[in-house]
C-alpha cells in the first residue's frame, strides 16, 4: 500500500494476528487530557499504565496539558499554540509559531470562537506518526474523532473511544444561556461534532464505557450499535480508597463535579442545601473553583448559602483522598454522565453516595447507592436528609459501594476487555487487507 509517498504492508508486519497472546504495540492518541481531571485525562493515564502492565508496548501521542504518565510509558508531546491555557489564556501566537499552518488554522478556529483542537491536533498527530506506522499494531483515538483518523486508518487498524455523546453537552448548554449571541457562541463552539460524527461513522469499532453511551451515541451519531464494544472505566484504587484512622465529619456533603457546567448539575444540588439547611445544618465541599462571575456564584449569593459551601480549588491527590474521608456523604447531581467517575471513586473510598439517574450513573451506583431523578431538588434534599438522619444506612452503603467497585470496576479488567477489542479490530483490519 501506497498513500501520499507512506509505505506500509500491513501483512508483513513483525506479529501474528492469530496467536492472540503476542504482545501489542500500542499508540494512543490524546488530544488535550489533564490526568487529575476529566474522564479522558484519566482514561488515558490509568488505561496506559494498565495495559503496560499486561506486558503491551504503549506509548502515547499527546497535546497539552502535561499528562504526567509513568516513566516507563513513553509521551511524545506534539507542540501547540494551547490558546486555553489558563495561564495565557487566548495569547496572540508569536510570527515564528504562525509559520505552522496548523497553528493559524487553531488560532483562526479559536479566534471565531470555535474549538479547533481535536482537529487541529488530528493534524499534528497525523503528520508526526507519517513515518511511524509501522511501529504500532495499533492506534487507539480518546475522542478526538478528527479527519485525520481517517487517513491515517489506511496505513495501521484504529479504533476510538467515545466516552459520552457530545451532543448531550451542546444542548445544554445551549438551553444554559438566554441571549442570541451566547446562544450563536454556544453553536460556534460546538462546530467540531459535525466533524466527530462523520468520523465515527467510518470507524469499523468503537469503544464506549457503559450502554446508555452506547445507545445514545448510537442514535445521535448514526452508528450501528453493533460497532461499539462496551467496557467499563475501571478506578484507580491505589488512589482513591478508604481511609479508617481519618474521623467523617457530621453534616458534610462533596462533589467533586466541574462547578460551570450545566451538564454536571450543581444548581440543583446548591438549592437543595438550601433546603436541607432549613433542619440540618449542612456544609458542602466543592471539589474544583467556579470562575469569578459565573452563574454558580450568582445562584449562591441568592440562597443565601454562602457560609455553608466551600470551593477547595486545585487540590493534589492526598488531599482529595482526604476529602473523601471526611465527608458524610457524595453527590453527583448530574444531569447525564457516559460513564461517572466521581461515583466510582468515592464508593472506592467507602463513602456513601447519592446519585442522580442521568445517563449511565445508575450503571456505575447499582445498588450500592441512593439514586433520585435528576433536575430534581426536592427529591436530592429528600435523600440528603434521609442519610443524615440514618447513619447505619450511610455505613451500609459506603460498604456497598467499595465491594461493588473492586468486583466489577478495575483498571485491570478495563485493559483486558480492550486488548480483546484491539485484536478483533485487527484481525477485521487484515481481512480487508
Amino acid at each position: 500500500m501506497k498513500v501520499m509517498g507512506v509505505q506500509t504492508n500491513f501483512k508483513n508486519r513483525a506479529f501474528d494476528t492469530k496467536n492472540h497472546q503476542d504482545p501489542l504495540r500500542i499508540c494512543l492518541l490524546s488530544y488535550r487530557s489533564n490526568p487529575h481531571s476529566g474522564g479522558q485525562g484519566v482514561y488515558v493515564k490509568n488505561l496506559s499504565r494498565a495495559l503496560k502492565n499486561l506486558g503491551h508496548q504503549v506509548e502515547v501521542v499527546a497535546g497539552p496539558p502535561d499528562l504526567l504518565l509513568d516513566e516507563d510509558i513513553q509521551v511524545y508531546r506534539l507542540p501547540s499554540l494551547d490558546l486555553y491555557n489558563p495561564e495565557a489564556l487566548f495569547r496572540i501566537p508569536t510570527l515564528r509559531e504562525l509559520r505552522d499552518p496548523i497553528n493559524i488554522l487553531e488560532w483562526i478556529g479559536v479566534s471565531t470562537m470555535g474549538f479547533p483542537e481535536p482537529y487541529t491536533f488530528g493534524l499534528r498527530a497525523e503528520r508526526f506518526l507519517r513515518d511511524k506506522y509501522d511501529h504500532y499494531d495499533i492506534i487507539h483515538d480518546n475522542q478526538s474523532l478528527s479527519y485525520s483518523l481517517l487517513t491515517m486508518q489506511k496505513f495501521v487498524p484504529m479504533i476510538a473511544t467515545i466516552h459520552h455523546p457530545i451532543t448531550v453537552d451542546r444542548k445544554l448548554d445551549i438551553a444554559a444561556v438566554r441571549t442570541p449571541w451566547k446562544k450563536f457562541k454556544q453553536v460556534r463552539w460546538y462546530s467540531f461534532v459535525g466533524m466527530q460524527k462523520k468520523v465515527s461513522q467510518k470507524l469499523s469499532k468503537i469503544i464506549t464505557v457503559s450502554e446508555c453511551a452506547r445507545n445514545d451515541i448510537s442514535r445521535d451519531f448514526n452508528v450501528p450499535g453493533q460497532r461499539f464494544k462496551v467496557i467499563p472505566n475501571g478506578i484507580n484504587t491505589e488512589l482513591f480508597y478508604p481511609l479508617p484512622e481519618i474521623e467523617r465529619e457530621k453534616n458534610r456533603i462533596i462533589v467533586t463535579n466541574s462547578a460551570d457546567m450545566p451538564l454536571k448539575g450543581l444548581d440543583y444540588l446548591l438549592k437543595a442545601v438550601k433546603e436541607v439547611s432549613k433542619t440540618h445544618p449542612v456544609n458542602l465541599t466543592v471539589v474544583g473553583k467556579p470562575k469569578k462571575k459565573s452563574r454558580i456564584i450568582k445562584l449562591i449569593k441568592e440562597l443565601g448559602i454562602g457560609p455553608q459551601v466551600t470551593f477547595t480549588g486545585r487540590i493534589d491527590d492526598g488531599n482529595f483522598v482526604r476529602c473523601y474521608a471526611t465527608a458524610t456523604m457524595a453527590v453527583i447531581p448530574s444531569l447525564y454522565e457516559g460513564f461517572g467517575l466521581p461515583a466510582g471513586e468515592a464508593m472506592a473510598c467507602g463513602v456513601p453516595v447519592i446519585s442522580t439517574s442521568g445517563g449511565a450513573l445508575p450503571e456505575v451506583v447499582g445498588d450500592a447507592g441512593i439514586i433520585i431523578p435528576s433536575a430534581d431538588p426536592r427529591a436530592l434534599a429528600e435523600a440528603i436528609k434521609g442519610l443524615l438522619d440514618n447513619p447505619e444506612r450511610a455505613k451500609a452503603l459506603g460498604e456497598a459501594g467499595f465491594k461493588r467497585v473492586h468486583r466489577y470496576f478495575t483498571w485491570e479488567k478495563a485493559a483486558e476487555s480492550t486488548v480483546e477489542a484491539y485484536r478483533e479490530t485487527i484481525d477485521d483490519y487484515g481481512r480487508l487487507q
